[in-house]
């Protein structure tokens, strides 16, 4: 009877911690019109991977389905700047959310985000992106320091940070894009810890 009691419990601590420490997924959404919101989206993906027990899913926000929302752990997005506000497609693609039941309560979210100037609306189109993540009950996190308070931006046509051609981002820039990919990784992890 011991024994029998010993090996259920033993199991059922591995199972738990297995539960704790299994890989989590990071799903990093995102449009692109000219190559600059998906090159920041690669660099956050690769923030996010290198954090150990991280699983990154990088899709173009047209290509995520319901079931990817469904099973991330974190989901960031990533919208060039239209108007000082996000693109239509991430407008729609954040309509099209499931909501009954709060499927996406608790998850983490974060938001970066590429303007063509220095105050071309970088801000005022994360802070829009980060409001509707919390009606959806999600838990939003910014950068790592009061430098990234929103998540990531780049600028690409305005000196000093023109980079002169299509594609092509400053290393500045995607550093911060980096450095918010492993932040929210990090948050994630310790968030399932703590289930």
């Amino acid at each position: 009877m011991k024994q029998a009691t010993l090996t259920v419990f033993i199991l059922l601590f591995f199972i738990s911690s297995y539960s704790a420490f299994a890989q989590k997924t990071v799903l990093i959404a995102y449009h692109s019109e000219t190559g600059n919101t998906e090159m920041m989206a690669r660099s956050v993906a690769d923030g996010a991977r290198s954090v150990d027990g991280i699983q990154v899913l990088l899709k173009q926000s047209a290509d995520v389905t319901e079931t990817d929302l469904k099973n991330a752990d974190a989901i960031i997005v990533g919208s060039p700047v239209y108007n000082a506000a996000i693109t239509p497609e991430i407008s729609r693609f954040i309509a099209s959310w499931p909501f009954e039941g709060s499927p996406l309560k608790d998850k983490i979210g974060a938001v970066f985000v590429t303007g063509g100037g220095i105050s071309a609306g970088e801000e005022l189109a994360q802070t829009g992106v980060l409001q509707s993540m919390l009606i959806f009950g999600m838990i939003v996190v910014g950068g790592p320091d009061w430098t990234q308070a929103f998540g990531a931006s780049a600028i690409t046509s305005e000196e000093p940070f023109a980079a002169g051609q299509p594609e092509n981002i400053h290393p500045r820039f995607l550093e911060k894009g980096r450095k918010l990919g492993e932040r929210v990784a990090q948050v994630t992890l310790r968030f399932s810890i703590a289930e």
